[in-house]
């Protein structure tokens, strides 16, 4: 039996009361709801990319006039990171605009997954700034350069620090607030350009007391530090494009389903991700006996357990199947 994404019930009274009370009083879970707070999620996620973006145009700008004046190439390479990782606020702000477009008739579960899409950009840029990270470092290993106005690119190295570090806090919470992959892992993204901004900082001391040798060797020890970043992004990113969950949050949603009175047995329950919201599918089982409108009123029960219990859940379907269904169907048989 598939349920409506509407007309919630409450599942603890049926009665006149409780119906005049949901009357007076709608369900925060209605239909009407439920799309504001999903265009609410996504404007949030449309601010965290573009306060990100000002941040870090702000960082890089400060970075390019030291760089004029030290001729450091290090710092250069950090302030192309910088800008790189504050392009990445293109296509998620395309991704997050994507997803609030309602579903039409070829993309019927909407265009959500555009932020999958763009994780996999952000994971790809991260990865160049490995390749980039270890190439300097390396070449400034075969290739000794001298550094001037060391204490300036020190302090460079500072502020690109402090503001990736800022803008990788605020991403990364936003984005798991909001339940979104993409943004976690832009997130990780301005946190590995953070540590190659304290490689630049460490570098700069180590000229100041004459280790020419100090800024590569850090490079190169940023440059691991960047690639297990790059793992648990891209782990995040793969879970969300195979439609892999947390599995606490199947463990939650099958609590509350065979908590929910008039639910006699579990069947298969399905839990997805399209962008940062989620969407559950499940089969429970009720009394055969039962008239047609009860068993309707169980399935919205479900329904609504659900979007009570499971965060970021915008939708679930639930199907009422009469039972014991081994009995159902050696009756089907047998006719």
């Amino acid at each position: 039996m598939n349920t409506p994404e509407h007309h919630h019930r409450p599942h603890h009274d049926h009665g006149p009361w409780a119906k005049l009370k949901h009357l007076l009083k709608p369900h925060s879970h209605d239909s009407a709801d439920k799309v504001d707070r999903r265009l609410e999620s996504s404007a949030d996620g449309i601010r965290a990319v573009w306060w990100s973006f000002a941040a870090l145009m702000l960082t890089a700008a400060a970075q390019v006039a030291v760089v004029a004046v030290s001729g450091s190439v290090a710092l250069l390479g950090d302030t192309l990171h910088n800008l790189a990782d504050a392009l990445t606020a293109v296509p998620l702000a395309i991704a997050f605009v994507l997803g609030r477009r309602a579903a039409d008739r070829r993309y019927t579960y909407g265009y959500g997954r555009a932020e999958d899409l763009a994780g996999l950009v952000v994971v790809l840029l991260i990865a160049a700034s490995a390749v980039l990270a270890a190439y300097t470092a390396v070449d400034r290993l075969l290739h000794p350069r001298p550094m001037g106005n060391w204490g300036w690119v020190a302090a460079a190295g500072l502020v690109g620090f402090a503001g990736n570090e800022l803008v990788a806090r605020y991403r990364i919470r936003v984005g798991k607030r909001i339940g979104s992959a993409a943004l976690v892992a832009d997130g990780l993204h301005a946190r590995t350009d953070g540590f190659t901004s304290l490689a630049v900082l460490l570098g700069a001391g180590g000229a100041a007391i004459g280790w020419g040798w100090a800024d590569p060797v850090i490079g190169l020890a940023i440059t691991a530090a960047i690639l297990f970043v790059l793992r648990d992004a891209a782990r995040e990113v793969y879970r969300r494009l195979m439609d892999a969950v947390d599995p606490k949050l199947v463990d939650l949603a099958e609590h509350a389903t065979r908590e929910t009175p008039g639910v006699d047995g579990l069947g298969p329950l399905r839990l997805r991700w399209i962008g940062h919201r989620l969407r559950a599918e499940v089969e429970v089982t009720v009394d055969a006996r039962l008239p047609l409108v009860d068993a309707h009123r169980i399935a919205h029960d479900v329904e609504h357990r659900l979007l009570d219990t499971l965060p970021h859940l915008s939708a679930a379907l639930v199907h009422a199947n009469p039972g014991p269904v081994e009995a159902h169907h050696r009756a089907h048989a047998v006719s």
